[in-house]
C-alpha cells in the first residue's frame, strides 16, 4: 500500500450517535454525558440546562437526538418540545410519569419517553437508536400511568377495558391482556382484548405512533389491528369508529 493512502474504514462500522442531553440537575446531566460519551456508539456533542439552552444548543450541533427533562427552570421541557422536535428527534428522560405529562409530552411530539429506574444502559442506547429511526419507546411506568388515566376517563356506564401489564422493557412486547370485556354493549363488536385496548387508544385521540409506542408493538401490527376493528365496527375512519365505541352514534 502506497505511504499516502489511508485503510478504508470498515463496511459494518457506524458512527456514533450524536446526542443533546438537557436537564437541570447537574448530577444526572453529568452522569448521563460520562455515559454516554464513554461509548464507541454514542456521544454527548452538547449539554444544557434548561429548554431555552436545548433549542440553542440543537441549533447550533444539530444533534441525532436530543435527551430532554420535563421539569426544568425558565422553559421546561415540555414547552420547549414543539420547536425542539422540528431540529432532531426527541427522548423525554425524566423522573416524571404522571399520566397528563406523558400524553402532553407524546401529543407534542416526542419519540419516547423514558423514566429513570426503568431501564438499563443498553436499553437506552437501544431506545435513542430506535427513536432515531422513527421507532418510538415508553417505559412501563409511563405506559401504565397513561393507560390507567384512560380507564378511568372511560364512560361510566362502560366496563373498563383490559389493561397492557408491561413485564420486561428489553423485549419491547406486550404481555398478556388480563380482564374481561364484560357484557357491555361494547361485546357487541367482538372485538378481541387486544382490538378493545387498541380501540381504547384511538378514542383517546392517540396516534398509529403513540398506540405503537404504548403497547410495544409495530406500526404496522396496529394498522392491521385497525383495520381489523373498523371492519367489526362497520366504520371507515377513526371518528366513526370512535363514535360507535363511545355508544354517541
Amino acid at each position: 500500500m502506497p505511504p499516502h493512502t489511508h485503510p478504508a474504514r470498515p463496511p459494518d462500522s457506524v458512527p456514533p450517535l450524536r446526542l443533546l442531553v438537557a436537564d437541570d440537575n447537574p448530577v444526572v446531566r453529568a452522569g448521563l454525558t460520562a455515559l454516554l460519551s464513554g461509548r464507541s456508539d454514542t456521544t454527548v456533542v452538547a449539554e444544557a440546562t434548561d429548554g431555552r439552552e436545548a433549542c440553542e444548543a440543537a441549533l447550533r450541533h444539530r444533534p441525532d437526538v436530543i435527551l430532554l427533562d420535563v421539569r426544568m427552570p425558565g422553559v421546561d421541557g415540555i414547552s420547549a418540545l414543539p420547536h425542539l422536535v422540528r431540529l432532531a428527534p426527541v427522548m423525554m428522560l425524566t423522573y416524571s410519569h404522571e399520566a397528563e405529562t406523558v400524553r402532553e409530552a407524546l401529543r407534542r411530539g416526542a419519540g419516547g419517553y423514558l423514566v429513570h429506574g426503568e431501564f438499563t444502559t443498553e436499553q437506552l442506547v437501544r431506545a435513542v437508536r430506535d427513536v432515531r429511526e422513527g421507532r418510538p419507546h415508553v417505559t412501563p411506568g409511563a405506559a401504565e400511568a397513561l393507560l390507567a388515566e384512560l380507564r378511568a376517563s372511560a364512560p361510566a356506564h362502560v366496563v373498563s377495558q383490559p389493561s397492557c401489564h408491561l413485564r420486561d422493557f428489553a423485549s419491547s412486547t406486550l404481555s398478556q391482556l388480563q380482564s374481561s370485556v364484560g357484557e357491555s354493549f361494547r361485546s357487541r363488536f367482538r372485538l378481541s382484548t387486544r382490538e378493545a385496548e387498541i380501540m381504547d387508544l384511538i378514542a383517546s385521540g392517540m396516534t398509529n405512533q403513540q398506540i405503537a409506542a404504548v403497547c410495544f408493538i409495530s406500526e404496522k401490527t396496529v394498522k392491521n389491528h385497525i383495520n381489523r376493528i373498523f371492519a367489526k365496527l362497520h366504520t371507515t375512519t377513526r371518528s366513526q369508529a370512535t363514535a360507535k365505541w363511545l355508544g354517541v352514534a
